[in-house]
């Protein structure tokens, strides 16, 4: 086939996906992007949950010039986060799902303690030791991002594992 256009390079490159990369995309964008809304509900309702056990964190978040305001467009990023991450969590696992073991629980168990230690972790340290916020807001995001990974990689081995 010779290459003359745009249409021709988009249509060569389309002929040649085997079915190998279909069903890997099949289980990688559908899946991730389902674990992503499932983490963005459970994030948002722990997020309320947790306001509501310590109403102190809610005037840190009010804090000038520490976070954006919501009416920065910027801010929408924050509702695209989880579907990253889901994404990024079902690669991950067709990567690595022969090396976890045991139940559906376990292995999302192990999943989450992957992600933790490689991401959530490192993050919060660093986030703790730059930025103006008390030791229990940091809790609380980790105890978040902890439960949301947790629920999306039960939904993910669910559905690939």
């Amino acid at each position: 086939m010779e290459i003359t256009s745009l249409v021709d390079i988009k249509r060569f490159q389309w002929e040649n996906i085997n079915d190998k990369e279909v069903k890997h995309m099949k289980k990688v964008i559908v899946p991730g992007l389902l674990a992503g809304l499932i983490m963005l509900i459970v994030g948002m309702v722990l997020s309320q949950l947790i306001n509501m056990m310590l109403p102190g964190l809610m005037a840190e978040y009010q804090q000038a010039g520490l976070f954006r305001p919501w009416s920065d467009p910027l801010m929408s990023i924050y509702f695209v986060h989880p579907f990253i991450v889901g994404l990024v969590l079902a690669w991950v696992l067709g990567k690595v799902k022969g090396l976890l073991g045991g139940s559906l629980w376990q292995k999302a168990g192990g999943l989450t303690l992957g992600i933790f230690l490689v991401s959530t972790l490192p993050g919060m340290v660093i986030s703790y030791s730059s930025f103006p916020v008390s030791l229990a807001m940091i809790l609380s995001w980790t105890i978040s991002s902890v439960a949301q990974v947790y629920c999306g990689s039960l939904l993910l081995i669910k559905m690939n594992g």
